[in-house]
């Protein structure tokens, strides 16, 4: 693995049940997150995801990728444009930086509307036996 390599993409269907399960199961009982007619009367089109199911799927991604050994070190996101039920959101990766077993991941995730969150990952891989290094 190098600086560079990317992670093949991840297509993320973005369902009503999805946005509504991610926000009950962070406890974000905000009423944007579930709610089409009050988000409508707070000048949103629809219910959206909230930022604690996005960094789930971000750690997802992430850990889909390098195996059920990768330790989440650091996960450093920012979050753009909404993610509405309907929506694909597509997650890719870029290797910025690799230190012995630790790798640093660039992440995208983008919709219609543009990226839905951008960010970096830090993540510490299992040594493989016999090699030393991941």
């Amino acid at each position: 693995m190098n600086a560079g390599d990317e992670l093949p993409p991840l297509d993320i269907p973005i369902t009503r049940t999805l946005i509504v399960a991610g926000a009950v199961a962070s406890r974000d009982y905000q009423d944007v997150h579930h709610d089409a007619e009050l988000a409508k009367e707070k000048g949103s089109p629809d219910i959206f995801m909230n930022i604690l199911t996005t960094n789930g799927l971000v750690g997802r991604y992430i850990t889909d990728h390098f195996g059920p050994g990768a330790v989440l070190r650091k996960v450093a996101i920012r979050l753009g444009a909404p993610n509405y039920p309907g929506d694909t959101m597509t997650l890719t990766g870029t290797v910025t930086e690799v230190d012995g077993a630790t790798v640093q991941v660039r992440v995208v995730g983008a919709n219609r509307l543009g990226h839905h969150v951008t960010g970096t990952v830090t993540v510490t891989l299992p040594e493989r036996a016999g090699k030393g290094a991941p």
